[in-house]
C-alpha cells in the first residue's frame, strides 16, 4: 500500500508543550504541599483537562476547595512563557521538507484548541506547510477516540492505511491505531515515561529515520 499523507499530533511530537506544563502544574501541587503523579496525569496528555482535571485531584487531595479559575490562569501563563522558548523538536523539519518534495499530504491532528496549535505553528513558520489542520473544535471527540485521524486522512482524500501517524503519547497512539493509521511513535522526556509499546514503530527522534525508509516501511506492514 501506498503512503500518501502524513498526519502530526502537535504538543509534545511538534513542540514540547507537555514538559513544561507538566512541570508548572507540579510546582503548584508543591505550594499546597502536595504531588500530581504522572500516572495520573497521562490521562490529560494527548487529550484535554476533561479526562483528568489535575485541579479536581488537587482539591480530592488537599482535602479542601481551590479557585480553579485563578489556579489555571497562572498555570497557563507560567508554562507559556515557557513554551514560547521552546525550538521546534528534532527531525520535525526534515520529515515535512522531505515530503512536501514527494508531494505527500500533511495534515495536523490534535485535541488542542485551534488558536493553540496555529499560534505556535505561525511562531515556527510551518502554518502554511500544512494541507490541513484538524483541532478539536473539528470533532466531537478527541483523543483517544479516533475521529481526529479518521477526519484528517477524509480530508486528505485517502484511505487510513495510507497515511502515518506520528504520535507522542498513549492517547494519540490509541487513536491513530484505531483509525488504522501506521503509527510511528516519538516519546518526549514526559511520555517516555508512559507505555508506548502499541505503536507500530517507537523512536528516540525523527532524526533516527529517513522518510524514505519509514515509508517503505509502512508500505509493508501487511506483508
Amino acid at each position: 500500500m501506498k503512503i500518501k499523507g502524513l498526519v502530526f499530533d502537535f504538543d509534545g511530537l511538534i513542540l514540547d508543550t507537555e514538559t513544561p506544563e507538566y512541570n508548572v502544574l507540579q510546582g503548584v501541587f508543591q505550594t499546597y504541599g502536595a504531588t500530581l503523579p504522572l500516572s495520573e496525569y497521562s490521562a490529560a496528555l494527548g487529550s484535554s483537562f476533561e479526562a483528568f482535571d489535575p485541579f479536581v485531584y488537587l482539591e480530592e487531595k488537599i482535602k479542601r476547595p481551590v479557585d480553579h479559575k485563578a489556579l489555571y490562569r497562572d498555570y497557563k501563563e507560567r508554562s507559556l512563557d515557557i513554551i514560547k522558548q521552546q525550538p521546534l523538536l528534532p527531525g520535525v523539519t526534515q520529515i515535512m521538507e522531505r515530503a512536501i518534495q514527494l508531494s505527500l499530504k500533511l495534515s495536523v491532528a490534535s485535541s488542542s484548541p485551534h488558536a493553540w496549535v496555529s499560534s505556535h505553528l505561525v511562531r515556527l513558520g510551518l502554518l502554511d506547510k500544512f494541507d490541513f489542520i484538524l483541532t478539536a473544535e473539528d470533532v466531537a471527540h478527541i483523543k483517544p477516540n479516533p475521529e481526529l485521524y479518521l477526519k484528517s486522512v477524509q480530508k486528505m482524500g485517502i484511505k487510513p492505511e495510507e497515511a502515518i501517524a506520528f504520535e507522542d503519547s498513549p492517547n494519540g497512539i490509541q487513536a491513530a491505531r484505531s483509525a488504522g493509521l501506521f503509527c510511528v511513535a516519538v516519546p518526549n522526556p514526559i511520555t517516555l515515561q508512559l507505555g508506548t509499546d502499541h505503536a507500530d514503530m517507537v523512536i528516540d527522534s525523527l532524526l533516527s529515520l529517513t522518510l524514505d525508509s519509514l515509508l517503505q516501511r509502512a508500505a509493508r506492514r501487511d506483508l
